[in-house]
């Protein structure tokens, strides 16, 4: 069986909150497509959602609007929340018994930072044994800065999806992603 993950899609990810990421809104409209889909089929939909254990982290903050998941992928009351404190999805956290428990194997992965929490998620996923399908266009992530040289957030989404790609991860498009899996049956 396979599942949706939807990774840290938060308010202070978008133009207003403590940290904007590059492409926000459109990777959220992506992931809502997705939810949509997933939720048609009646397939199982995990929302992940980072709350900071560090105050000095400045974002993600516990009780704040910023740490609230953002409004396009507002979860059900019948669809499981994971809360977590790191990069890693499964740190700490709940997912993998329930994961192992629900008998999913599969899982469709977006959300964000791409360079962040869905690099780290989906390798810890893979190395638990888990055939992961990332949705590129459903993440987003920011300009990273080493060495005094700026890497533009588009070369740090294409650098990230890439090394993911083949052994970690089959990475796709939204659009592809829901025509090859539109007449499938769901398992």
């Amino acid at each position: 069986m396979k599942a949706l993950l939807i990774i840290d899609i938060q308010n202070d990810y978008f133009e207003r909150g403590m940290m904007p990421l590059s492409n926000s809104e459109e990777a959220a409209m992506n992931a809502k497509k997705l939810l949509t889909d997933f939720r048609q089929k009646e397939l199982p939909i995990i929302i992940v959602q980072h709350i900071a254990s560090r105050p000095e982290s400045g974002f993600f903050l516990p009780n704040t609007y910023g740490a609230e998941i953002h409004e396009s992928v507002k979860p059900l009351n019948t669809e499981k929340i994971v809360v977590k404190h790191f990069p890693n999805s499964f740190r700490e956290t709940d997912l993998d018994s329930y994961l192992n428990k629900s008998g999913i194997k599969d899982l469709v992965i977006c959300g964000m930072m791409t360079h962040m929490c869905i690099d780290a998620t989906t390798r810890a996923a893979k190395d638990l044994g888990y055939d992961c399908t990332i949705i590129g266009d459903a993440c987003a992530t920011r300009d990273l800065e080493i060495f005094g040289k700026k890497t533009d957030a588009k070369d740090v989404q294409n650098s990230f999806l890439s090394a993911l790609n083949y052994f970690y991860a089959k990475v796709t498009t939204t659009e592809q992603y829901l025509n090859d899996n539109l007449l499938k049956p769901e398992v």
